[in-house]
């Protein structure tokens, strides 16, 4: 963190649809000149005070402006903050030079990466650079993958609690959801796909799931790629197509804390389905992502949409003795978007304020910030982690 920075957060990519969204969320709910200091950037001072008047926010919000293809500008504007929220993917694509910038001036870095493949390279090129400056890069702030990595250590906290020790096996289950998927997801799919037919390489990273825990490798994990009927929940799941991000994420967070699950840690994702039949179609449809009718990046639902929208997510925990522990996540608004984008802007929030004790490196928001990143979501983000 850069702690004389004039800023706490600086929200780049403000004047695009999630960042407009978490913009939206910081003035609603921190105003601005409070015990909050924050500013919106982007490529336009105009747009960006178009969107800072269509959000609502005061006049006096300040307004930075740095591009993607300006290094000097991304370098100026990260000094001024302690923590860039940047919402400008695909971030293997518009990503590097500020997550370089980021770990060079010593200034804490979060996204919504789904990307592992560029997650893998930056991690690779940047984190002993960022240990040494004191910058904390945290990645996959959104819907991928908070909602999972801190499900996944709730459950195993109250496990501990409960029992005196980790659960070796965990199934995360989408019980329920409406609305879509981002953008910028479809975007980050296709950008990766174009990174494969580049570097077949890439594909080790993709394929493993612990492509994100360089030096570790655990345990054969389930592919979850076939409907099945899960036997544990006595119902039909099919594959969801985020998993790929969210169980190799899970599997980092265990890593940073030491491997608080244990060594021997098994971990996968599906969606719940109504019936065979459902579970057979959603596999066809791509895991809950539907086909190419999405929103395009910087597109997207609209507020009704967004507002009707929710996420509940079971975790499963399995003891040796084949024993079970249930907990929940759910989110009140719809996950891309809505969920999301107060998500990263907690997250920032929680990362300046309450975890600056965290040393500089590459984090998992749950590994990072761990129960205040809970608590802040629970009173700030419409979200609700239970023991069920």
């Amino acid at each position: 963190m850069n702690p004389s920075a004039e800023f706490d957060v600086i929200v780049y990519g403000a004047s695009g649809f999630t960042g407009r969204l978490v913009a939206e969320h910081l003035a609603r709910r921190y105003g601005v000149g409070g015990e909050l200091t924050w500013a919106m950037a982007g490529r336009s001072a105009d747009k960006l005070a178009q969107v800072r008047d269509e959000i609502g926010a005061p006049a006096q919000t300040p307004l930075v402006v740095a591009d993607a293809d300006d290094p000097a500008s991304l370098e100026a504007m990260v000094k001024r903050a302690k923590a860039v929220i940047t919402t400008v993917g695909p971030y293997q694509l518009y990503g590097s030079g500020l997550l370089a910038a980021c770990a060079a001036a010593g200034t804490d870095y979060l996204d919504l990466c789904g990307e592992p493949n560029w997650m893998r390279r930056m991690i690779d090129a940047h984190e002993a650079e960022a240990k040494a400056n004191g910058a904390r890069i945290v990645f996959s702030c959104g819907f991928d993958s908070i909602p999972f990595e801190l499900g996944v250590y709730f459950l195993q906290k109250t496990a501990q609690a409960r029992l005196g020790h980790p659960l070796p096996r965990v199934k995360g289950r989408v019980r329920g959801m409406q609305g879509g998927f981002s953008g910028g997801t479809a975007a980050s799919l296709r950008a990766t796909m174009a990174a494969v037919a580049k570097d077949p390489s890439v594909v080790q990273v993709l394929a493993s799931p612990f492509g994100l825990t360089p030096g570790f490798q655990g345990p054969p994990q389930p592919a979850g790629m076939t409907p099945e009927h899960d036997q544990d929940l006595d119902a039909w799941v099919a594959p969801f197509v985020m998993a790929t991000i969210n169980t190799k994420n899970v599997h980092r967070s265990n890593a940073l804390m030491g491997h608080r699950y244990g060594t021997d840690f098994t971990y996968d994702e599906m969606i719940i389905a109504p019936s065979e039949e459902a579970a057979k179609a959603m596999a066809q449809m791509g895991g809950g992502l539907g086909g190419e009718g999405g929103p395009k990046p910087g597109e997207g639902p609209s507020k009704e949409e967004r507002e009707a929208g929710f996420f509940d997510i079971l975790f499963v925990g399995i003891d040796r003795d084949g024993s079970q522990l249930r907990a929940s996540v759910h989110g009140d608004k719809d996950p891309g978007y809505g969920c999301t984008s107060k998500m990263i802007g907690e997250a920032a929030i929680c990362l300046v304020k309450e975890a600056t004790d965290v040393p500089g490196g590459v984090w998992t928001p749950g590994a990072a910030m761990q129960d205040a990143l809970i608590a802040r979501l629970e009173a700030n983000a419409g979200m609700t982690f239970k023991v069920e």
